[in-house]
């Protein structure tokens, strides 16, 4: 196996498993340090003890490189491969299979931890056909959201991209914050300038029921919203601790989803797992479409799409209602339907 291949492979896994920072970092400072080298020279450093001399390259990193031009599959990648597909049931790997793009992912724009460029060549290494890119919008400051002139900046990164594209489609986006008053935290002119809006309530969200549904059926009405984003708000794991839901009229609120066409999302970070599977069964009794999204803030969180996947499968969502299952061009004409 290709060395450099296999330590990029591992710190992508690991960034899926939310291993510490450091850790990540170590594996791809190490595949840039021998990224350079002629196989005949690596092999030779290695063998003479040179490459364990070199800076940048640790013990775990260095058997790495030792097994894999051995021919082998490191045993440490192997482990990260094994633990991935033991997540998923058959029902949830074919229903993965058939999920063409992700509505849902962060750069370093706003919250998340990499260029836009980077989560463009993963999405594209994981045969994804398109990635909505949709960070912060102005109000949510602790995550650094964009204002008017920052998203305007933003876009044309993302026709620059899409100038160059192989058939992949970076598609424009954002992940707007559902304000107090029910209204959509970006100009309406803005927003028509976008493929795919996802709105998320991010503030507050220990609002009483009746506070939250009546926020929650505001947003609704306006015509820009396509992604019902992490519905419920809840924390099931992770550093930040657990969070309980918000309290909301949930029949109402997912009768508006049908009427509108709007998704309701199915978040695949493991520390959201939103909404609940009582929630994702209401929603498929009240006609809702859906979609399946990973919530990535950094490349490796773009294979939490088979967590998604996951679950979806287990509440019985029939593919043909999973937006994100849908070719480009159905998809476009979806998210554009009352603009």
């Amino acid at each position: 196996m290709d060395p450099v291949a296999a330590l990029s492979e591992i710190a992508f896994r690991l960034e899926r498993e939310r291993a510490p920072v450091f850790k990540i970092q170590a594996f791809r400072r190490a595949a840039a340090t021998i990224a350079g080298l002629d196989p005949d020279e690596l092999a030779a450093r290695a063998e003479d003890g040179r490459l364990k001399r070199t800076k940048g390259i640790g013990g775990r990193t260095l058997e790495v490189i030792q097994q894999s031009l051995a021919g082998d599959v490191p045993g440490y990648l192997a482990d990260l491969r094994a633990r991935a597909d033991a997540e998923l049931s058959p029902e949830g790997r074919a229903l993965l299979a058939r999920l063409r793009g992700d509505l849902h992912s962060h750069s370093e724009w706003s919250d998340g931890t990499t260029p836009i460029e980077l989560m463009v060549d993963a999405a594209r290494t994981l045969g994804r056909e398109y990635l909505a890119l949709t960070d912060h919008s102005p109000h949510l400051t602790i995550a650094n959201g964009l204002s008017p002139e920052r998203l305007e900046q933003e876009l044309d990164v993302v026709a620059g991209i899409n100038a160059g594209s192989d058939g992949f489609r970076l598609l424009a986006g954002i992940e707007v914050d559902i304000l107090e008053d029910g209204t959509l935290d970006q100009t309406p002119q803005l927003l028509d300038r976008l493929d795919v809006v996802v709105g998320s309530v991010h503030s507050h969200l220990r609002a009483d029921h009746d506070t939250m549904t009546a926020r929650m059926l505001g947003a609704l009405d306006d015509a820009h919203l396509d992604v019902f984003g992490h519905i419920t708000g809840r924390l099931v794991e992770g550093s930040r601790g657990t969070r309980p839901q918000s309290e909301f009229d949930a029949d109402r609120v997912f009768a508006r989803c049908a009427e509108r066409g709007v998704a309701v999302e199915i978040n695949s970070r493991p520390e959201r797992q939103d909404p609940p599977d009582d929630l994702i069964q209401r929603a498929l009794d009240a006609g809702c479409l859906f979609s399946i999204d990973t919530d990535a803030h950094a490349p490796g969180h773009l294979d939490f799409l088979g967590l998604g996947a996951e679950r979806a499968a287990k509440n019985g969502v029939p593919p043909e209602r999973i937006v994100t299952t849908w070719p480009l061009e159905q998809l476009l004409a979806w998210s554009h339907r009352d603009r």
